[in-house]
């Protein structure tokens, strides 16, 4: 008979096996390049011995004793489906990293002239700045397919083989003359260093409270964790548990928190050798150098889609550009016109929950519908409650800003703030309730587990709502790609990327309506944290034909 330790020791041996067998298994497969893997994972297995090391980071989330809640559990299985996705890479010098200038494209099926819905395949083989193959994937790759003349855009789907060569699949959509691009945004090396960086620390944005009393103000630092041995008030989402500190005042109670700003602090992860990578010249190399091929029409027929309507599965791509609008590939599309959308808003109550990328909606919507008319709630800046009201149709329309973390230099009010879990909470919801949701650029420069926490906590929420009131239709939209140069390790696409994959693999079998603003924004070639008026009025038309 055993004893206790060598007891230990044996499951402690079968653990490890298992771990390197599920990951013998992964690299034999190949997988979508940063798609999260359909690998089985048993969350009680093995239990803490296979913990995630992003747990040893200090959360904003009072946890329970054993760290095995279903919550804990979902954290974990996602965050080592993460870590086996952007694993370590390594980095001898920048000769040994992935070269946009070396590595080869190849078009497997080369014809003189490919027929509309084709299907286009290219070989990527992947080299060092010293011409030598790369043995391994893992780089961060964008892929898409214009025709500027006819403002026609859409993006390809890239395969990672995980052994330095990929696939990028192009569906021809439109006829014509089509230029294809495949950037590298960072070498495998860039990745994995960002991905390291990020999870290390929340403490490249700092936050200030304003407390008021009475005719006297002072400011004071705030956080998302507690990093000092100071004593702190504590902002609870109680259901959630979620909390956000401000150091206490000695003649301020906690209640007297007002107004809240950040600011970037001078903190870095990376090493000097690791920034060089992100230089500007060094993001966003093309690959493919003036590539063009002839499509044309090929008399196809085109198949009949139904009716777009909340529920859908989204494909990737989920639609192309045509002379600046959006066309869907997966359901049938109406652009409505002005009357038609003022009949469908009659009666709705409209919920906007989200960042300013969602705010933009609310400042286009009156330029539709000239009757909905701004309301006065008294408050300030740009991150103040807004509110659009018919009267005559009974047709409301409300944007507010998500809750910690928000990062801006601008005091915004925290008076009446509430987490998206909670304010969809208050929502009693029916029929003619609609709500969107938006969350990511925020969360961008902080580790990711607070992230995929909220997601969580709003997928619940969304499941609550249902329970009471089925009708309700409730719509995600994904973030969006953003500038590519702009201060790297805390806001690169990167990590917009892996938050987006992560927000459509926790709602994917939730009844919700998806408008995926990441493939609509590469496929517009926007390079814009607020894309332009003619992409946000595309986002607009594909939710309004989800709920009229």
């Amino acid at each position: 008979m055993f004893s206790g330790v060598t007891h230990q020791k044996l499951l402690t041996l079968i653990c490890l096996l298992a771990s390197l067998w599920i990951i013998f298994t992964i690299s034999q497969n190949s997988t979508k390049i940063w798609s999260v893997p359909k690998v089985p994972i048993s969350p009680d297995y093995c239990n803490a011995s296979m913990m995630s090391s992003f747990t040893k980071t200090p959360l904003s989330l009072v946890t329970s004793p054993t760290g095995t809640s279903p919550t804990e559990l979902r954290v974990k299985e996602i965050l080592e489906k993460l870590d086996r996705l952007i694993p370590p890479r390594p980095f001898i010098n920048e000769n040994t990293t992935t070269s946009a200038t070396h590595s080869t494209a190849t078009i497997l099926n080369q014809q003189d002239s490919y027929c509309t819905g084709d299907q286009l395949h290219i070989l990527l083989e992947m080299r060092d700045h010293l011409g030598h193959r790369k043995e391994y994937g893992g780089d961060f790759l964008r892929a898409r397919m214009s025709s500027p003349a006819l403002k026609a855009g859409a993006s390809g789907k890239v395969t990672d083989f995980n052994n330095g060569t990929y696939l990028v699949s192009f569906t021809l959509f439109w006829e014509g003359q089509v230029s294809l691009s495949v950037l590298l945004i960072h070498p495998s090396e860039g990745a994995a260093a960002l991905w390291r960086a990020r999870n290390q620390g929340y403490d490249r944005i700092f936050f200030k409270g304003k407390f008021v009393n009475g005719t006297s103000s002072v400011f004071t630092e705030c956080s998302l964790i507690p990093n000092s041995n100071t004593q702190w008030c504590k902002y609870v989402n109680e259901r959630d548990q979620e909390i956000f500190y401000c150091v206490k005042l000695q003649h301020m109670p906690c209640g007297a928190l007002t107004h809240v700003t950040s600011m970037n602090q001078n903190i870095t992860y990376l090493t000097s050798k690791e920034k060089s990578l992100f230089h500007r010249s060094k993001v966003g190399v093309e690959i493919m150098q003036d590539q063009h091929i002839a499509v044309s029409q090929c008399n196809k027929t085109t198949k009949t889609k139904e009716k777009c309507h909340i529920g859908m599965e989204i494909p990737v791509p989920g639609g192309y550009t045509m002379q600046g609008r959006w066309f869907t590939t997966f359901c049938n599309q109406t652009l409505l016109s002005t009357a038609q959308v003022s009949e469908c808003l009659k009666g709705k109550l409209i919920y906007l929950l989200g960042d300013s990328t969602l705010r933009q909606w609310i400042y286009y919507l009156p330029k539709v519908v000239k009757t909905l008319k701004f309301f006065d709630l008294h408050g300030t800046g740009h991150f103040k409650k807004h509110l659009l009201l018919d009267p005559e149709k009974h047709t409301q329309v409300q944007w507010k800003k998500h809750s910690h973390p928000f990062v801006t230099v601008q005091l915004y009010s925290v008076v009446d703030d509430g987490y998206i879990p909670r304010e969809i909470d208050r929502i009693p919801g029916d029929k003619d309730t609609v709500i969107v949701i938006t969350i990511g650029q925020h969360f961008r420069p902080f580790p990711i587990d607070i992230f995929i926490r909220r997601a969580l906590s709003v997928r619940k929420a969304i499941e609550r709502l249902f329970m009471r009131s089925p009708a309700t239709k409730v719509i995600i939209k994904t973030e969006n790609t953003r500038e590519m140069h702009i201060d790297t390790e805390r806001f690169a696409d990167f990590h917009g990327y892996i938050q987006y994959l992560t927000m459509k693999d926790i709602f994917k079998d939730l009844n919700v309506g998806l408008i995926d603003a990441w493939d609509m924004t590469i496929a517009y070639g926007n390079n814009n944290v607020h894309p332009p008026e003619h992409v946000v009025g595309n986002q607009i038309n594909m939710f309004l034909n989800y709920i009229c």
